[in-house]
């Protein structure tokens, strides 16, 4: 008996070591991952290029490392699955490249939750996600992603990323340096093919959601403390954003120099003023809370010739919360707003001046007032637990 007891535990430790190789220390890794078999796969150490279309069974994933998902293939992530970034780094994040999808539908049961694997995790643990698409940016062409270098851009208006639906994002943002941070969810070029909705974006060290041109549709964004903005925009982007609500909390006091509820360029940084494609989204059903004794820089900061059409805006400042620079401000060294745009916005707070407005050179149209409703549908972020 106790000789067939030491032959199983022997065969066991020879099978447990044969798993080890394939997953850990194969001698034929190359950084690509094509099955759940290749011995570049690592669930407890998950990095490397998607060079095949992989469905990751529901579980926990330790993210150590990129996770890049290759031209024409598609990652699938089931619901209720669970990534724990190795925190510290900006080598950590997931990109998804052009002609590439993400398929991550999670339920509103069973979302699926990006996070740090830290013990006493902070914002800026790890990157974000980032999708690269074919979409039109402001001048036409392609362009280099702000931070990691892939190539974005192009004229496929309708092209598809995939799908992000019951996405958590958490301590996002990781730096490279004071000019280049990941996001929560970024946004290259992304088409409007790309389903997203119900995502979450909570403590990132930068924005909460960037997007660089593009034409993807959001519909309902919840966004929990970011240091910098909450919703942000640049180089062309045209798509809609539907039912978001941004909240500093009482007590978080992080910010970078310029917080703000929400950020619009017409053309990256305003270094292009005569590039064609400027942005000009749609953003409808917006909530801003500052609680925080940060002061945000603008509520809403529309420049650099950025068009748009803002509807039902609704902004409330805690009492402990100072008056930001600007409720609305639509000018900027590097070019006003265009006077296309419209904003219509709701505000109330001791310290918020609601005629405290800057409409630019370009008259852009502000139609500020006070009120204590508006803005986001917050039954719609149930799911998510954060309201009670």
């Amino acid at each position: 008996m106790k000789k067939f007891l030491f032959l199983s535990a022997l065969s066991a430790a020879i099978i447990s070591c044969s798993k080890d190789d394939n997953n850990n220390s194969g001698s034929d890794k190359d950084g690509i991952i094509t099955s759940l078999t290749d011995s570049d796969y690592n669930a407890n150490a998950l990095k490397g290029k998607i060079g095949a279309n992989i469905t990751l069974p529901v579980g926990e994933y330790i993210l150590d490392g990129a996770l890049v998902v290759s031209s024409p293939y598609t990652l699938t992530i089931m619901p209720g699955t669970t990534f724990k970034a190795r925190p510290g780094g900006t080598d950590v994040y997931v990109a998804v490249e052009q002609g590439a999808k993400i398929n991550a539908a999670g339920t509103a049961a069973a979302p699926i939750k990006f996070t740090s694997n830290s013990g006493n995790p902070r914002s800026g643990d790890w990157g974000g996600i980032l999708i690269m698409g074919k979409a039109p940016i402001s001048g036409g062409g392609s362009a280099t992603t702000e931070v990691v270098d892939f190539t974005f851009g192009g004229s496929d208006a309708a092209d598809n990323s995939g799908t992000l639906t019951y996405v958590v994002v958490e301590y996002t943002g990781a730096r490279i340096n004071s000019d280049k941070e990941f996001n929560g969810f970024t946004f290259y070029g992304v088409g409007s093919g790309t389903t997203v909705n119900n995502i979450v974006s909570k403590y990132g060290d930068d924005d909460a959601i960037e997007f660089f041109g593009g034409t993807v549709n959001v519909t309902n964004l919840l966004v929990v403390n970011a240091k910098d903005d909450m919703f942000d925009y640049t180089q062309g982007y045209s798509g809609t954003i539907d039912n978001a609500y941004g909240i500093r909390e009482f007590g978080y006091n992080d910010a970078s120099n310029d917080p703000r509820g929400i950020e619009g360029d017409g053309n990256f940084d305003g270094l292009s003023p005569t590039q064609s494609g400027q942005s000009n989204p749609t953003m409808t059903n917006i909530t801003i809370v500052s609680n925080s004794v940060v002061s945000l820089s603008d509520v809403v900061k529309v420049r650099r010739n950025s068009k748009g059409t803002f509807t039902n805006i609704f902004v409330s400042l805690g009492a402990s919360a100072p008056a930001p620079n600007d409720f609305v401000d639509c000018t900027d060294g590097a070019g006003d707003a265009d006077g296309a745009t419209t904003i219509t916005i709701i505000g109330t707070g001791t310290n918020l001046d609601i005629n405290d407005n800057k409409a630019g050179v370009n008259n852009a149209t502000i139609n500020a007032s006070s009120g204590t409703s508006g803005g986001a549908n917050i039954t719609a972020f149930g799911w998510t637990g954060y309201f009670i």
